[in-house]
């Protein structure tokens, strides 16, 4: 299963500001709304009480020129238009005497009182003149104050469409500009480990991240330190070891010259075979200090099939099973990269002297150098699956008789994690039915 989601500290930042800007802008809105409202709801009740105050001496004057007798009076409209504001003239019976030409559709009705009132689909305005002998009222649709306030609302709203969009661009710029020096910080705590314990650089970082630094220099100190203590007593057991360990098999060689035939011999025979295994175990010993150290990477890529060529051949001098090895190597030439060469050596030495004291005898080593990986692989008995991640461990051995100190494969795998290789061991061979593989692969190697 894989771990939880990780969540980005800018994308976070940036919807949470563009979602607040929204939210505010919205808020604002709806206050604006509400205000504009009660603006909106003040000047059409100033202009019905307008209208019905301007329409009364007007009504008064047109009343008086009149014959006895004549009936209500429309006024004409100048020209077509839609009235917003209609009026009624009315006697004291509630008989109609003049009325604005829209006034029938909108069903004023009689008899309302000095002032503002409101129907279900009216708001009017009612003034009285000459003891109430003539009545003004003037009316407008709330529909039509409803539809002003909305449209006024959607001139506030149309704005946050393209508001969002530019808030959560200026935003994510923003931030990435500001999270930069925490970036390139994050990059260069992902370069350790490749044999780079160095300090990060605190340089331009944000004065919230700067002990973040701080504490993570400090902890790259420690294990530098731990590392560096540890790979010391390792090689210098092992350098310190060297020469007492020669001098006695000297001396163990020169005693069994010296002695007859016989018991005496035969032991100074298992002693010497003795110094030798312990030799052997110093000199892997300062190879597994120089896999642990840092000192991992060249300063430039370069081609490593002469480095293998020369660990063959000095294979082939010291054992005559090494003429077993059968070795390929890509036609562009084989791996370039920026391993360093001596511990490109440790590493596929390991690998073959794995596969020549673990293989079945006279069957061939097949060692392969591609583009980006190197095998190695051997005929031989089958490690069991429960055994076999154990064999990268210091000291652990597989099922076999043949004389080693079980640090080969650990060396190989040191040298992978230090240089940010990786490890692939497998048994039987893959399409195979017996056999071990190793297989080491360099990601993102040049090619040549």
């Amino acid at each position: 299963m894989s771990g939880p989601r990780r969540w980005s500290l800018s994308r976070r930042l940036g919807l949470w500001l563009a979602l607040s800007v929204a939210a505010l802008w919205l808020a604002a809105a709806t206050v604006a709304g509400l205000v504009l409202r009660q603006e909106i709801d003040e000047v059409f009740d100033s202009a019905l009480q307008e209208v019905a105050q301007r329409v009364l001496p007007l009504a008064y004057s047109e009343l008086l020129s009149r014959e006895d007798g004549a009936g209500a009076q429309h006024m004409a409209p100048v020209g077509p238009h839609r009235e917003y504001i209609t009026y009624v003239v009315r006697d004291a019976e509630g008989r109609v005497l003049l009325q604005s030409s829209d006034a029938e559709q909108m069903a004023i009705p009689a008899g309302l009182a000095p002032g503002f009132h409101t129907t279900a689909r009216l708001r009017t305005y009612t003034e009285a003149a000459v003891r109430g002998t003539i009545v003004v009222t003037a009316a407008e649709e709330l529909s039509h104050r409803a539809a002003a306030v909305q449209r006024a609302a959607m001139a506030l709203m149309w704005p946050l469409v393209a508001l969002v969009p530019i808030a959560l661009t200026g935003v994510w710029l923003t931030l990435r500009l500001t999270l930069k020096p925490v970036l390139a910080f994050r990059y260069a705590i992902a370069e350790r480990g490749r044999g780079n314990l160095a300090p990060v650089p605190e340089q331009g970082l944000p004065e919230e991240m700067a002990p973040v630094a701080g504490a993570v220099n400090a902890l790259l100190e420690r294990l530098r330190g731990a590392l560096e203590a540890e790979r010391g007593f390792a090689a210098n057991s092992a350098h310190e070891l060297r020469t007492p360990i020669a001098a006695a098999l000297a001396q163990t060689q020169r005693l069994m010259a010296e002695l007859p035939e016989g018991p005496e011999q035969e032991r100074a025979r298992t002693i010497a075979g003795a110094l030798r295994r312990l030799s052997r175990l110093s000199e892997k010993l300062l190879q597994l200090a120089k896999a642990e150290g840092a000192g991992l990477l060249a300063e430039a890529p370069a081609p490593l099939a002469p480095v293998l060529h020369h660990v063959i051949a000095d294979l082939d001098r010291q054992s005559a099973r090494a003429a077993g090895i059968e070795m390929t190597i890509a036609a562009d030439g084989g791996l370039v990269s920026d391993l360093d060469p001596d511990a490109f050596a440790v590493l596929a030495r390991n690998l073959i002297e794995n596969a020549l004291k673990h293989g079945t005898p006279d069957t061939p080593i097949h060692v392969c150098l591609a583009a980006d990986r190197l095998e190695v692989s051997n005929h031989g008995p089958v490690v069991p699956a429960d055994r076999l991640a154990l064999l990268l461990r210091p000291f652990e051995r597989g099922p076999t008789g043949a004389d080693g100190s079980g640090l080969g494969l650990a060396i190989a795998a040191a040298i992978c994690r230090g240089a940010g290789l990786t490890l692939e061991i497998a048994s039987p061979i893959p399409g195979g039915a017996d056999g071990f593989s190793a297989v080491v692969r360099f990601p993102g190697q040049a090619r040549s």
